[in-house]
């Protein structure tokens, strides 16, 4: 097949101008420009906004909580601090800190309300930005320091809203297990002080974790001397198979090393199951769009039959038949795809103060951060993904523009003419 040539291309748009008598062809190719623009906007928009969502999750989840996990003898053994010091030295590892957790009940007057209670020590606290951020500087400070700095903790700033706390009032922790140190024997519950508050903005986090300080829940809850895991932070956590091995040198084979991506599998497996399933649902959208294409090239060529026959007879061939009203047909999935691609970048772009708008309008609130974990829609905009949406709407156009254009590149001349 010869290249398109010019006069090809210009009769190919010539057909799809708006003529009184072709006004059926018109209106039917501006229906498959809108419908193809719209389905490549929302694919682009759905996509980034799934996009943003992992990656929101991803990062606070991450931020919260550690990249890889040492438990088993070696938090036990007399030489831990020792192991603590080793892995800090592993490649990749960034951060390591010990850590106790321990399901509880708080009360705050006559309320109560689940907790998770994570012991930290106090440096390590620090170095947790999504929390250090977000509390006070005066927290942090007296976080397990001295005899009244041991008994502040910090809390998220949901549960501290809806057990109506502030800085400063105490609360009363209630121990399931309760048990014995080298102090004595422990209540059930002890009073601590509100040291400052937390947000991490995630509503599981900020309404159902607090901080206290390593040595206090060890003894509180009957764990003193003991560790629950060793958190760590590595530079990628998308590489935390590539550094797990040297971690396990790191600790010894007394112990267990896990990562995110298994503490969290059925959660991030059921993301890239719901992305696959919305592209595969959103992609027949578009091809259901490029299908209009197919009508209004009928149209095309059943109006322009005594065109085509005229063109036959002073030596058009049947490929350039062909080519003028593929490209016509295909020129409207370019246009739709084209303007589908600055629609759905602008929307993901400004979709915050879309979002606004939408809820100034309609006075209501159309995310609510307590049911998606998150305060905002987010989006973010993957080239490679909307390289992939821009290549199924040009496929699906072309593919839809073909069989109308061989129909007319075989129409006979003579029986075409017969009838006119």
């Amino acid at each position: 097949m010869n290249a398109f040539s010019s006069w090809e291309l210009g009769l190919a748009l010539r057909y799809l101008r708006a003529r009184r008598k072709e006004g059926g062809v018109a209106l039917i190719a501006i229906i498959s420009f809108v419908g193809i623009m719209l389905a490549v906007a929302v694919l682009i928009s759905v996509m980034s906004i799934m996009s943003g969502f992992r990656a929101e999750l991803l990062g606070r989840i991450l931020s919260f909580n550690g990249h890889m996990f040492v438990s088993g003898e070696v938090l036990q053994a007399p030489d831990r601090d020792q192991v603590v010091e080793r892995l800090r030295n592993a490649p990749g590892v960034v951060e390591v800190s010990p850590l106790t957790e321990s399901y509880s009940v708080i009360r705050a007057g006559a309320q109560l309300t689940p907790v998770v209670v994570r012991g930290i020590r106090a440096e390590d606290l620090r170095r947790m930005d999504l929390v250090a951020d977000s509390t006070q500087p005066e927290a942090l400070q007296t976080f397990g320091q001295g005899p009244y700095g041991g008994d502040r903790v910090i809390i998220g700033q949901t549960m501290a809203n809806n057990l109506g706390l502030r800085i400063g009032d105490p609360i009363t922790v209630l121990s399931p297990t309760g048990g014995g140190s080298a102090f004595g024997s422990l209540g059930l519950e002890k009073t601590y002080i509100v040291g400052g508050t937390f947000t991490a903005g995630m509503a599981d986090y900020d309404a159902g974790f607090m901080f206290m300080p390593l040595e206090q829940a060890q003894i509180f809850f009957g764990k003193e001397g003991v560790w629950d895991v060793i958190e760590m932070k590595v530079d990628d956590p998308d590489r935390v198979a590539e550094i797990a091995p040297g971690v396990r040198e790191a600790v010894g084979p007394y112990a267990v090393v896990t990562d995110w991506t298994q503490r969290a599998s059925a959660f991030w497996e059921a993301l890239k199951i719901e992305r696959v399933a919305m592209s595969i649902i959103l992609g027949l959208v578009v091809a259901i769009a490029a299908m209009n294409i197919i009508s209004g090239i009928v149209m095309l060529v059943k109006n322009k039959t005594r065109d085509i026959a005229i063109l036959r007879t002073v030596g058009a061939s049947q490929s350039s038949i062909l080519r003028v009203f593929f490209m016509a047909g295909a020129s409207i999935g370019v246009a739709g795809t084209l303007a589908g691609l600055i629609l759905g970048v602008l929307f993901c772009l400004n979709i915050g103060p879309i979002q606004g708008a939408v809820e100034a309008i309609t006075g209501a609130q159309v995310f609510n951060s307590e049911v998606y974990l998150l305060p905002r829609v987010p989006a973010l905009i993957d080239p490679v993904d909307v390289f992939w949406v821009a290549m199924l709407s040009l496929v699906m156009s072309c593919l839809a523009s073909l069989p109308p254009s061989w129909r007319a590149s075989r129409l006979d001349p003579v029986e075409a003419l017969r009838f006119e």
